[in-house]
């Protein structure tokens, strides 16, 4: 009977020395692997990286390319389309924090929702595509929530209700 206990024990110490082998082969081979795998940057024949951005109702389709800093936006420029200073601090927030301020021309075009809305989309646009251009600035990106999209949008009316959530006024006589 101890025979036996002692050939488990060393069966399980046996086994148990394979599998950290085995994970720590898997774990060089994922290190090599991921400093090897570098991501090549996303540009067509013209020399532009493309994205598309989303925000609420808005879909904004961006293109990004070098440039002299200038954005149009439905073939207007940023200061005709956002009037608002705050929708074009929005805008260039992600030149801002990877340091390409004037670097890069914006080409897009954007439908649905609001104004605030279209500027966070674009936004997202503008983060995704500089990702496809330059993929070292991934880190950057990811890091100040740029890459992900803010899927918050307007709830919607239920029936019953004045609004989504407001109930009619009560009477009691």
């Amino acid at each position: 009977m101890a025979a036996k206990i002692e050939s488990l024990k060393e069966l399980k110490s046996a086994t148990t020395a394979a599998k950290a082998s085995k994970a720590s082969a898997s774990a060089s081979a994922a290190s090599v692997s991921a400093d090897t795998e570098v991501r090549k940057p996303n540009r067509d024949k013209f020399g532009r990286s493309y994205a598309t951005g989303k925000r609420k109702n808005s879909v904004a389709r961006v293109w990004v390319k070098p440039g002299k800093g200038n954005i149009t936006i439905n073939d207007k420029t940023l200061d005709v389309y956002f009037a608002r200073p705050v929708l074009k601090m929005i805008i260039n927030q992600p030149f801002e924090i990877t340091n390409r301020k004037n670097e890069f021309d914006v080409i897009c075009t954007v439908k649905g929702g609001g104004l605030s809305g279209q500027a966070g989309a674009i936004k997202h646009g503008i983060s995704k595509a500089l990702n496809e251009y330059e993929p070292e600035l991934r880190a950057i990106l990811k890091k100040a929530g740029f890459l992900t999209r803010d899927d918050r949008v307007v709830e919607r009316k239920k029936f019953g209700r004045a609004k989504a959530r407001r109930s009619y006024q009560f009477s009691k006589r």
